[in-house]
């Protein structure tokens, strides 16, 4: 199991590192976009973002990312998506990163195909219903 995960890493970071020219320039093409939106996956990193498609068919754990502000664009569908309030049996699942099982007293978004939602570092957010599935962009820029 670690040996698999070590060589998707690997490879991950083998195809992100190809995909930039010599000026920093990333091009990924749309049969990789194609391919990550439609099960979810890394697209380009750096030091100070990254960008990758998620796919999900059902909701989630609440998340806080301290030092991520998170960038989401629907592609495809729909999802009841939740952000701020406080965060429900929170715990730390690595330096910076929590998770939750609910959302008290947050803001309720009816997300579908074009919505661009930004989500600010330590915001707690949460796709708390996905009727169908949803696909969308994230883009991460982490805080120095």
């Amino acid at each position: 199991m670690k040996l698999l995960l070590a060589l998707t890493i690997l490879a991950s970071a083998a195809v992100l590192l190809t995909a930039a020219d010599a000026s920093g320039v990333t091009y990924v093409g749309h049969d990789k976009v194609a391919a990550a939106l439609a099960k979810g996956g890394p697209l380009v990193g750096g030091k100070d973002h990254t960008v990758a498609a998620s796919h999900r068919e059902k909701g989630g754990s609440v998340e806080i990312h301290e030092k991520e502000t998170d960038v989401f664009y629907v592609t495809d569908g729909a999802a009841t998506f939740v952000t701020g309030g406080a965060i429900v049996d929170g715990k730390t699942t690595k330096p910076g990163q929590m998770i939750g099982t609910d959302i008290k007293g947050g803001q309720t978004h009816h997300l579908s195909k074009g919505d661009v939602i930004v989500i600010p570092a330590g915001t707690p957010h949460w796709f708390k219903e996905v009727p169908a599935s949803v696909s969308y962009f994230v883009v991460k820029v982490v805080k120095p």
